[in-house]
Formats: C-alpha cells, sequence, structure tokens
C-alpha cells in the first residue's frame, strides 16, 4: 500500500461539522467536474475514498448516487465511478461550483471557506481527488495535487500557502500541478488534514533522514578534515626535507629544528594535535598559531632555496 492510499484511507473515515462537510464535498467536486461536457463523474481507485464520498453525499443531500467499477489491467486495481444524476443542478450551484445561471465558477464563493475549518476540509477534499504524497522512507520529499484548471490551482496554492506552507505551481500538459517540496512543509499539510498516523509516520522518517544526512555530514567534514591535515603535513615534510638537503638543519634556530623534529616524528598528526603534543613533551606552552607561524618561516626558506635553484 502506498502512502497516499495510506493517507487517503486516514482521512476518509473522518467527518466534520457540516460546514467542513460542504467545503470538502465542494473541493471534491470541483475537482471532478468537467465543465467542457458539464458532466460530473468522480472517479477514484480507493474504496475507502469512494465510500466517504458516498456518505457525504448522502448526508448532505439525502441522496444515492450510482457506483460503478471496473478492474484495471492484469486486475490489480478497480477503478470506481461515482455517477451522481439526482438533483445535480442544485448541487453544483450549493458547491458553488455553477453560479445562478448555470455558468461555470472559477473559484469557489468564499461563503464555504469562510473559517479555518473549512479550509482545512477543503484541502482534505482537493487531496483525496487529486493528491499524492512521496513516501519519506524511499523518495524525494514532494506533494503535489494535479489539476485541470488554473483558476482553481491558483485557488488551492493560495489557500495552502494561507497556512505557510509555500506552495508552487507550474503548467504540465494537460492542467496544472500545485507543489511542496519542503519535509517540514509537508508534515504541516498533514497535520492540517488531520491525518495524525501519517504525520508520525512522516516525522518519524524524515527525523531518521536527517540524522542520518547530519551524520554523514561530520563523517564527509571530519574525513576532508583528515586529508587537508595529511595534506599540510606531507607538504610541510616536503619543505623540512629539502631544507636538511640542501642547508642542513644547523643553519635555523632552535625554535624552527624543534618544529622540525616533532614534525618528522609525528608526520600524521593535525597542526593542533602537534601543538599539543609538543606541549606536553617539552613542558612549555606551544600554541597551535606559534606552530603555524614557525611553519611559515620553514616555508619561505624552502621556496628561496626552490628561487635559488631556478635562478642557477
Amino acid at each position: 500500500m502506498s502512502f497516499t492510499t495510506r493517507i487517503k484511507n486516514e482521512i476518509s473515515g473522518m467527518y466534520s461539522n457540516s460546514s467542513a462537510n460542504l467545503a470538502e464535498l465542494s473541493a471534491i467536486v470541483r475537482n471532478s467536474y468537467n465543465k467542457e461536457t458539464k458532466e460530473l463523474i468522480l472517479i477514484t481507485e480507493n474504496s475507502t475514498v469512494c465510500k466517504h464520498i458516498y456518505n457525504l453525499f448522502k448526508e448532505i443531500y439525502n441522496i444515492n448516487v450510482k457506483i460503478e467499477y471496473k478492474n484495471t489491467k492484469f486486475n490489480k486495481n478497480r477503478i470506481y465511478k461515482i455517477l451522481v444524476n439526482e438533483k445535480l443542478d442544485t448541487i453544483l450551484k450549493d458547491l458553488g461550483v455553477l453560479n445562478e445561471n448555470m455558468e461555470y465558477e472559477s473559484r469557489p464563493p468564499l461563503y464555504l471557506i469562510t473559517c479555518e475549518d473549512e479550509k482545512r476540509a477543503y484541502l482534505k477534499g482537493v487531496f483525496l481527488m487529486t493528491g499524492s504524497v512521496n513516501d519519506p522512507k524511499t523518495s524525494m520529499y514532494h506533494l503535489e495535487f494535479s489539476i485541470d484548471y488554473k483558476e482553481e490551482a491558483k485557488f488551492v496554492m493560495e489557500l495552502l500557502n494561507e497556512f505557510y506552507l509555500n506552495s508552487k505551481i507550474i503548467n504540465r500538459d494537460k492542467g496544472y500541478m500545485v507543489y511542496i517540496k519542503e519535509a517540514e512543509k509537508i508534515g504541516d499539510f498533514l497535520r492540517i488534514i488531520s491525518a495524525s498516523l501519517g504525520v508520525m509516520y512522516f516525522e518519524d522518517i524524515r527525523i531518521y533522514r536527517d540524522h542520518k544526512n547530519m551524520t554523514n555530514r561530520l563523517n564527509n567534514c571530519e574525513q576532508a578534515n583528515i586529508e587537508k591535515s595529511m595534506l599540510t603535513s606531507n607538504k610541510q615534510i616536503e619543505d623540512i626535507n629539502l631544507i636538511i638537503e640542501k642547508i642542513g638543519k644547523e643553519a635555523l634556530d632552535d625554535k624552527l629544528n624543534e618544529v622540525i623534529t616533532y614534525r618528522l616524528k609525528y608526520p600524521e598528526t593535525s597542526l593542533q594535535e602537534l601543538s599539543e603534543i609538543m606541549t606536553i613533551e617539552t613542558n612549555h606552552q606551544i600554541t597551535k598559531s606559534g606552530l603555524n607561524h614557525r611553519f611559515r618561516k620553514i616555508k619561505e626558506i624552502a621556496n628561496r632555496l626552490r628561487e635559488d635553484k631556478k635562478n642557477k
């Protein structure tokens, strides 16, 4: 069972007050109505969603809608068709899909979504008919609504963004897609439509993935630091060997000789680790900054020796 199906099953068992139920049914009908053919055929592959829609029509309008189904290829799933014939014109006007002149309304009337509960219910209805959300365990974070008409897509986007969900819209070959990419915002949407079990699952996976990603970043950072320290140490040893070969350690002062001795003794240590070792073994404080200053002097001497070799 997909994560989308789990969410739809969960929220399909929930009903609210009459005004919220009306807002939800408005979203369901609006996103099923074909304004070109003027037909209302609600299609879903989810039997729980089908039963939920049936109950909404029964409760609000006291009608029995007709349900048909057929098996998909290889009989893997069924496609359910919900046909509304009774009181169709009245229902379409009541739900704000058509106006009094029987003309299509590009946006639902504001009286259907006057409060937060009704807005949440409307978004629930849109999700039931057009929504999908990736399983956070197997995919990138992504929630989308596939909507036929531009004005409805813009309306859904604006409604989502009233809840600060940072949704966006793009044009597809057929219709429009309203989508959310941020994991935290997807979790917030699931809360908005009261998918409590879905939220717990989603957040558990999100926390696990975030922790895993953070651990990987720390490990990568640590590895990068080790590689950087090794590269720095190798360059320092290269400078030291050049100085020993060309002029000998005796040409340097005691402080530089000391740092040369310890670098050759501990070639794989970082600058910070080397300063700590030298402080303990020499019994006098040598800071990382002071150590770095000595290595800069060694590098300058080595570079002069290289220049002298070039000029000869």
